[in-house]
């Protein structure tokens, strides 16, 4: 009998001793799987904080082309201003210009006619008998 006591107790330790083995292999291997998924983990961080950094200096480009922008829009809103008034003022001046040049025409036309008399009168000619006046005719006279 104690034969039996001592061989139950060597059974009791062999599968103690067999599960205490695989207890550590499998500790081992979860030990591994964590240092793999740390390891990823840290891979992950490293990459996401690239491409944090890289979008960020992106964003940050995409400020100043924002601002850049802006400035233009300003300067090209002024310039087309400036224009628009230029044109105003031109069309004011033509059509001044278009409604005054039937009184400019004819006074230009005497400003011509009175140069053409007073250069003949220079070259020697006589116009103190020459009517200026349209003549009146007699009552029932014909021309």
């Amino acid at each position: 009998e104690s034969n039996g006591v001592i061989a139950m107790l060597d059974l009791l330790v062999a599968d103690l001793d067999k599960e205490m083995q695989q207890g550590e292999v499998e500790e081992r291997e979860s030990q591994k799987m964590y240092e793999a998924f740390m390891q990823d983990s840290k891979d992950k961080r490293t990459a996401y904080a690239k491409e944090i950094s890289s979008k960020e200096g992106f964003k940050a480009e995409l400020e100043t082309e924002l601002q850049n922008d802006g400035v233009e829009l300003k300067a090209t809103l002024k310039e087309g201003m400036e224009k628009g008034e230029q044109i105003r003022d031109l069309h004011l001046e033509c059509d001044w210009i278009v409604s005054n040049h039937a009184a400019r025409k004819e006074a230009r036309a005497g400003e011509v006619e009175s140069l053409k008399n007073a250069k003949a009168v220079l070259s020697g000619a006589d116009y103190s008998l020459v009517q200026i006046l349209p003549v009146r005719r007699l009552r029932g006279a014909s021309a």
